[in-house]
């Protein structure tokens, strides 16, 4: 599998229009709602079109940390890499593997975000600290669980949030299905390898 590192464009890139056009229901199912990613599992769901959509297709900025962390959940969930390449920031885009993020997309099914707790990331913080569980199925594997406390910081000069670094609670870690090896692709998804980011404060 070949890995490319890179910034990437902001926008919706060609996986990701594939990915979106794959994603509503069948011609039957039209006029029902389509349930945002994020909001799988949530006792009160919300349409895409209301949720993270506008996030992914660039038409608003997330006004919290909590609301990009959804919008980076439900880019995994349709596959627009573009999204979760530009929504890391700039200083923290060296090590990803657009590859290794395409392949993550593609090769898992998603199942729900629960939000476990959110500390600041909000209008007027600086930074903010969102605690999440994703589920999801990888390859056909076993349904897997991961639990981890994602960093975010506003960006004054860019007006908006980005996402900075993730790590597992220590001693709250859900993990399911075979060990991560060390040279492959953290399962936190931010493109780096397990080493260089949740393996290196595990």
């Amino acid at each position: 599998m070949e890995r490319r590192r890179g910034k990437g464009k902001a926008g919706v890139g060609e996986l990701a229009l594939e990915r979106l056009a794959s994603y509503p229901p069948p011609m039957t199912q039209i006029n029902t709602p389509l349930t945002c990613p994020c909001r799988k599992t949530a006792e009160k769901t919300l349409p895409f079109a209301e949720c993270c959509e506008p996030y992914l297709s660039g038409q608003a900025k997330a006004p919290s940390a909590e609301a990009l962390m959804r919008a980076r959940y439900s880019a995994f969930a349709t596959g627009n890499i573009d999204y979760l390449i530009s929504s890391v920031a700039p200083e923290a885009r060296s090590d990803i593997e657009r590859g290794s993020l395409e392949a993550w997309a593609r090769e898992s099914e998603w199942h729900g975000l629960d939000i476990v707790e959110t500390v600041e990331g909000r209008s007027g913080n600086k930074t903010g600290i969102v605690e999440f569980v994703a589920h999801f199925t990888r390859a056909g594997d076993d349904r897997e669980a991961h639990h981890e406390r994602s960093t975010f910081r506003y960006d004054e000069k860019d007006q908006c949030w980005y996402f900075l670094d993730g790590a597992r609670p220590k001693g709250r870690t859900i993990v399911k299905g075979a060990q991560i090896g060390r040279n492959d692709p953290c399962s936190c998804g931010s493109g780096k390898k397990f080493k260089k980011c949740c393996g290196a404060v595990a």
